[in-house]
């Protein structure tokens, strides 16, 4: 049995069967029928021509995809994880037989572009350079042909859809893709939102090792609150509007200014994680990810003093 956990904003009262299994988060057992369930592809209400193959997790749903059809052929967005080329195709082929040309990342990780080696078979994946390069470094097959820098579109049927790059975040090559005609973005994991399919909470994760920050993400989001939206698609979780995104940024600024106030009053990294409180931001941090933000904060501070 499936039960609703996600928190649903007005927009989305319609999706009631977005739902993620609710299980201990040491069983992860869910079925390949509660799988395909949980990640059949569905329209996004009021968004005439995109859908939504939903995703909730890293480890078994993978990312949001966002499938944009036009008159001349589909525009992904993210590909979950190197196994998931056939199931995409296959919920792609529920709603148009037209083919998928082109492929936006919003970033890297594996439950987002795991499948770019398969899907720049058939048609062009787009990243943005950062995204590129960590692929590279990190040995990830698909590493895309085209990249961009702070922005970029693409044209197809009659329809534009843009990449925009607007800082540091969760890694250092995050895009934040805009279908302005249909006022929707798809924020991949600068923005997530609700629970793991296992009923455990998701959190931001500040990707250091492939050129995350948790003070530039504030701004990165500031970013992507001027664009024209009403809808967004986040990287895991239901979809949901421009009021949760604003909600997020601002718990990234609450928690920036509260690991200040800790470190100017002297707290360790050690106790970082017993003395900056978070639990009220709805966001489970592990000691080691405060007390990487405790480090980033800190050599902030030093570099800016007199």
């Amino acid at each position: 049995m499936l039960r609703v956990m996600a928190r649903i904003s007005p927009l989305v009262l319609g999706l009631a069967a977005l739902a993620v299994a609710v299980r201990p988060a040491a069983e992860q057992s869910i079925t390949p029928e509660e799988l395909a369930e949980l990640t059949a592809i569905r329209p996004v209400p009021g968004k005439n021509g995109l859908y939504v193959i939903p995703g909730y997790d890293g480890g078994v749903t993978g990312g949001n995809v966002a499938v944009r059809v036009t008159n001349d052929g589909v525009i992904l967005v993210d590909n979950k994880f190197p196994h998931s080329f056939r199931m995409i195709s296959d919920e792609v082929r529920k709603v148009t037989s037209l083919p998928i040309r082109y492929v936006l990342d919003t970033h890297h990780h594996g439950d987002h572009a795991g499948s770019n080696a398969d899907f720049m078979a058939v048609g062009e994946v787009i990243a943005h350079r950062n995204a590129r390069a960590n692929m590279i470094r990190g040995n990830q097959p698909g590493a895309p042909r085209v990249v961009f820098g702070s922005e970029t579109s693409v044209f197809l049927g009659g329809v534009e859809t843009r990449a925009h790059h607007f800082g540091r975040g969760h890694t250092d090559g995050d895009a934040v893709i805009h279908f302005p005609d249909l006022r929707t973005i798809h924020t991949g994991d600068l923005f997530i939102w609700g629970q793991r399919s296992d009923g455990s909470t998701l959190a931001p994760f500040m990707d250091y090792g492939n050129g995350g920050s948790g003070l530039a993400w504030i701004a990165t989001l500031d970013g992507a609150l001027a664009l024209d939206f009403d809808t967004v698609i986040p990287g895991h979780g239901p979809i949901l509007g421009r009021d949760e995104v604003r909600a997020f940024r601002d718990r990234m600024q609450t928690l920036a200014d509260r690991m200040r106030a800790a470190i100017d009053s002297g707290v360790d990294r050690d106790d970082v994680a017993d003395r900056v409180q978070t639990a009220d931001l709805d966001w489970p941090l592990s000691a080691a990810a405060l007390q990487a933000f405790h480090d980033e904060v800190a050599a902030s501070r030093a570099e800016s003093a007199p």
